[in-house]
């Protein structure tokens, strides 16, 4: 196969997010097509033994076997690290695997990580369960607040762990800041940029060291398959991570590979015109609800920062009704609207986070990320703004607001 665009990137790195998401990365077969080629292989053969040795030594720049390499994955791998401006990447087989491995990968016994308290419900999960297991100590702080990560640091510090947005109290992060302490105190800063993706916020240009994806969200965008990506330098991804990602084997399938490239031809298109319908709904249910979460609202107490941070605030908010009860009311009247937990979708989608994706966090957890009992996250996808604000409206008259 060959590459069509430079094995330098000398031709892709000049090229914008909404070019490189389409054309980055792109290997043609002798066949010459112009869709990216399917390789459903696990294994490769070879023209002789010392061929083969001269793989496995890395004398030879062929592949060996497709949990460590495959034309399509790679291909994708190229272009996630093309959009994101990082030198490397390596996809994994979902979101939490590309945040485990993320993490393990340069994690042992007696380190320390710093981790925002808002987040994904198997986020905390990591740092709250998994990580004390191997020995791994965290302090998790309110992320917003500049002042309490220069405060958590200790002499065995290894990683600083936030998403930004926050799922899903859409807490903000000072990106430069944070990651700029980080590196003052030579500690890894990595950040979850799923809300976003790099069409929307790319957290290297604001010195992250390392970037997680959940690629099921914004990346494929119809729901399909599951993916998670993971990048960084070279040295990080090749040297720190790729050894784990070897040995412990959460690789991402070829097929998942070219469903989420396939995705990624129109992750401009739907990030940015699934925030412009994201923000029409949140100015219709600002005022009609009793509060409400959304970063692109001037009502947000760090608008500012997120207009500095990101092009656009994504398809994804909160909003809070008076309890429970008064959520299940609401949700259960929708007809356009499904109750779903996925995020990232071209569909418009809610769900009550403390009964689904926080409900493995304890009630005490969730009380300090914010997550109440009347919260409801919703992902506004591509129909009419209309219809959506229209269901939203008859929903909530039903819940009694």
């Amino acid at each position: 196969m060959k590459r069509t665009t430079g094995k330098d990137r000398s031709i892709t790195s000049t090229w914008r997010p909404a070019t490189q998401a389409i054309r980055a990365g792109t290997w043609r077969s002798e066949q010459n097509e112009t869709s990216e080629a399917l390789f459903l292989t696990s294994g490769y053969s070879y023209e002789s033994a010392e061929i083969a040795e001269a793989r496995f030594r890395g004398e030879d720049a062929g592949m060996t076997y497709s949990r460590l390499q495959n034309p399509t994955v790679a291909m994708l791998e190229e272009r996630i690290a093309l959009l994101d401006g990082a030198e490397a990447c390596r996809v994994q087989a979902s979101g939490m695997a590309a945040m485990t491995a993320a993490l393990l990968c340069q994690l042992s016994a007696g380190d320390h990580v710093v981790a925002g308290r808002a987040a994904f419900g198997s986020c905390r999960w990591l740092v709250d369960q998994l990580l004390p297991r191997f020995g791994v100590t965290s302090t998790t702080i309110d992320a917003r607040d500049n002042a309490q990560w220069e405060a958590a640091i200790r002499p065995n510090t290894k990683v600083f762990f936030f998403e930004t947005p926050a799922n899903p109290t859409m807490d903000i992060v000072d990106l430069a800041f944070v990651c700029g302490l980080a590196k003052k105190h030579g500690i890894t800063s990595v950040v979850d940029n799923a809300f976003c993706t790099a069409a929307l916020q790319r957290p290297i240009e604001f010195g992250a060291d390392v970037v997680a994806y959940s690629a099921t969200k914004l990346m494929d965008g119809q729901g399909r398959v599951l993916a998670g990506a993971v990048v960084g330098t070279a040295d990080f991804i090749n040297n720190v991570l790729l050894p784990f990602q070897r040995n412990t084997g959460p690789n991402l399938s070829p097929f998942n590979a070219w469903v989420v490239l396939k995705g990624m031809e129109t992750l401009d298109l739907r990030a940015r015109r699934q925030s412009e319908n994201a923000l029409a709904v949140g100015h219709f249910l600002e005022g009609r609800v009793p509060r409400i979460s959304h970063p692109g609202l001037p009502s947000h107490p760090q608008h500012n920062l997120a207009m500095q941070q990101m092009d656009a605030c994504g398809p994804i908010f909160s909003f809070e009704v008076e309890d429970r009860k008064q959520a299940f009311i609401l949700l259960d009247a929708l007809k356009l609207i499904d109750i779903s937990n996925n995020i990232g979708d071209a569909r418009s989608l809610m769900c009550h986070n403390a009964s689904t994706t926080h409900y493995s966090v304890s009630a005490e957890a969730r009380a300090e990320m914010g997550v109440s009992e009347g919260m409801l996250r919703i992902n506004v996808g591509l129909e009419d703004p209309h219809d959506v604000i229209a269901d939203l409206d008859q929903a909530l008259t039903k819940a009694g607001l």
